[in-house]
């Protein structure tokens, strides 16, 4: 008796494990849903008051190495591998590529030229050979672009809490 009950329990959790999660009523959809929502919220739910420029960091930070701020820019690039990462683009073109908080969150991978807008914090830091190189691959560049890989790059970055795409 003992077996089939326990038989019977596991074989109620296997199909309870390949449901889809229900949803309840005005519950909006998550970035793994076939049809995004706009405006999407990813991270700690966070506001687009206040929100700068990504231009406008360099004259925020000053002499600072590290600033909590808010900033909207447009997404030019996405891993590709998982969201773990995108570059927001500046009018002059220079790119400042933003991680994720304790990567607690991920981005849709064809978010590129939406507009975002995060919160967190930016610091001037130094990006390793090793980590260059793991970015160029999960942008999908090419193997030569990546062996052409030779410094280390001292560049201004960005940690996310929470992101809003629109």
């Amino acid at each position: 008796m003992k077996k089939i009950f326990l038989a019977l329990t596991v074989t109620a959790f296997l199909f309870s494990c390949n449901e889809e999660p229900k949803k309840e009523a005005g519950e909006t959809k998550t970035q793994s849903d076939k049809q995004a929502v706009y405006p999407m919220y990813l991270g700690e739910k966070i506001t687009a008051d206040g929100a700068m420029p990504t231009d406008s960091l360099k004259a925020m930070m000053g002499t600072d190495t590290m600033l909590t701020c808010k900033l909207k820019g447009k997404v030019d690039a996405v891993c590709q591998k998982k969201g773990c990462w995108m570059e927001l683009v500046n009018t002059d073109g220079s790119k400042m590529r933003v991680t994720f908080k304790d990567y607690g969150f991920f981005m849709p991978k064809d978010c590129s030229g939406k507009t975002a807008i995060v919160d967190g914090f930016a610091k001037i830091d130094v990006t390793s050979i090793a980590d260059l190189k793991e970015y160029a691959k999960d942008d999908g560049q090419s193997q030569a672009e990546i062996d052409a890989i030779k410094e280390p790059l001292k560049e201004l970055v960005f940690e996310a809490k929470g992101v809003i795409l629109e």
